[in-house]
């Protein structure tokens, strides 16, 4: 009874509530361009603030290149195992990378880890290489999919989010991620690239112990993707989503910034993704629950159970205050 009459309490999201989750945040000084919360199978919004405000989205722009990349896949224009020329162009580039260097080789399988895991510029532009010949090519692609999947406040000028002063920077909304990282979800394998916290780069100079950049990975239950994002233009944005069995949902964050620097913004965005999805889960078994009881008699056995969703412990904000000066 108790955890009905608490799943019940919380199986709406109201204005107000958006409302106290962004006045939340905007009292640490933290702000933000937009943030959303959407069923993962359907799209559905759960909640959202300004989510139609344009923002850069930095290294997040990498989940276009992933799902251009997995689409091939799937449609057996490429396989993970066949191997990839680094050219001149994809070195250097700045930024994180792996180090790439022109005549070596790798798998498609390993640029995808390189790209996902440490975000490394020069695998985007070499998986671009790759894949359309050359970056205006492939950026083309990017966009035309973008429009395919009604991302209609989304230019991208970039494969990999790189860009720098006055730009032109790859631009996008909160809402629109959303749309991407559905698409995202509906390809299995992209999950495994997108969940995995470590893996080893086998440089020809010297293995890479590569590590994800999303901690979330590690501190929130079901979390297995999706991507980080931080530029001095775009500041820190994330991508993520999250499953406790039986439903899942997504979160974009876009455009985080804190007067305390680029670290606390990053931790903060973490923290706001984090509180999206734990109230996405929470509201998804909420509606199950009510639609279980709407088709079943008020004298008859349940036929399935709905299980509350696994979430982390709520921390208090000033737990998470103190946590900003922990890295």
């Amino acid at each position: 009874m108790r955890w009905l009459l608490t799943i019940l309490s919380l199986s709406l999201l109201t204005v107000s509530s958006h409302a106290a989750l962004q006045s939340k945040y905007s009292d640490a000084g933290l702000t933000v361009d937009g943030f959303i919360c959407v069923d993962a199978a359907t799209g559905a919004v759960l909640s959202q603030h300004t989510p139609d405000n344009p923002g850069h989205p930095a290294s997040v722009t990498k989940l276009m290149t992933m799902l251009l990349v997995m689409e091939d896949l799937q449609a057996k224009r490429a396989t993970l195992k066949q191997s990839v020329k680094i050219t001149r162009q994809a070195t250097g580039v700045g930024g994180n990378q792996v180090w790439l260097a022109a005549g070596e080789t790798f798998t498609l399988e390993e640029l995808l880890y390189a790209l996902m895991l440490p975000s490394a510029n020069d695998a985007a532009v070499a998986i671009a290489i790759d894949r359309a010949g050359n970056v205006p090519a492939f950026v083309q692609k990017m966009n035309q999919r973008a429009a395919e999947l009604g991302m209609t406040r989304t230019h991208y000028v970039t494969p990999n989010g790189l860009t720098t002063g006055a730009g032109p920077h790859d631009t996008t909304t909160a809402s629109d991620l959303a749309k991407l990282c559905v698409a995202l979800c509906k390809i299995p394998e992209t999950l495994r690239f997108t969940g995995t916290q470590k893996y080893a780069f086998h440089h020809p100079q010297k293995t890479l112990d590569l590590e994800n950049h999303n901690h979330l990975l590690k501190d929130f239950p079901g979390c297995d993707g999706l991507k980080t994002g931080w530029t001095i233009a775009g500041k820190a944005s994330i991508a993520t989503t999250a499953h406790d069995d039986q439903r899942r949902v997504i979160a974009v964050v876009l455009g985080c910034d804190s007067p305390l620097g680029a670290k606390p913004a990053q931790r903060l965005r973490d923290q706001l993704a984090g509180e999206l999805m734990t109230e996405g889960l929470t509201k998804l078994a909420a509606l199950e629950l009510k639609k279980a009881q709407q088709v079943t008699p008020a004298n008859a056995t349940p036929t399935k159970t709905v299980s509350p969703p696994k979430t982390t412990k709520e921390k208090g904000f000033g737990d998470w205050l103190v946590d900003l000066f922990s890295f």
